[in-house]
């Protein structure tokens, strides 16, 4: 496992490659031919429309080579259900306090704090990779020190 390895659901994995087709076949394209028509209009210096375009181009070929880096170094999440310790793609009922609550383990592309998905790389995630129904997880927080105790591992 690489620093770079992106844990993705097989839904993240698939969303991104169409988010990168869509950039390929029909974003790019069409921002190539707003260029073309604009650099066809004279006056590049005062063309915003012009400039406009380019900046919009330089965000698409960026954000398809993000997408292509990401998918390159994506492992998928294999959650079989049967989970005795955490792992990324497992959801974990805690007890915190006098309150229960769920989080799933997902990866950093993935994360949702409100949602309940926390990354593995954060220090939550981090603090519960490994460890069994019943374990006592503490984790420093801005707040302080914060105790979990694992009640389920889904």
């Amino acid at each position: 496992m690489s620093d770079s390895t992106q844990y993705l659901s097989q839904d993240k994995y698939q969303a991104l490659r169409s988010e990168l087709r869509e950039l390929r076949s029909v974003q790019i394209p069409s921002i190539a031919k707003r260029i073309d028509e604009a650099r066809q209009m004279g006056d590049l210096s005062e063309n915003a429309e012009y400039h406009a375009a380019r900046e919009e181009m330089s965000w698409a070929q960026s954000r398809a080579k993000e997408i292509e880096h990401i998918l390159d170094n994506a492992e998928m999440i294999a959650h079989d259900g049967n989970q005795q310790t955490v792992g990324i793609g497992s959801s974990v009922v805690v007890k915190a306090g006098k309150t229960d609550r769920e989080f799933t383990i997902v990866g950093a592309q993935e994360a949702d704090p409100i949602a309940g998905k926390i990354s593995n790389e954060s220090p939550l995630g981090q603090a519960f990779l490994g460890k069994k129904k019943g374990d006592r997880v503490e984790v420093r927080v801005p707040a302080g020190t914060q105790v979990y105790e694992i009640l389920e591992i889904k």
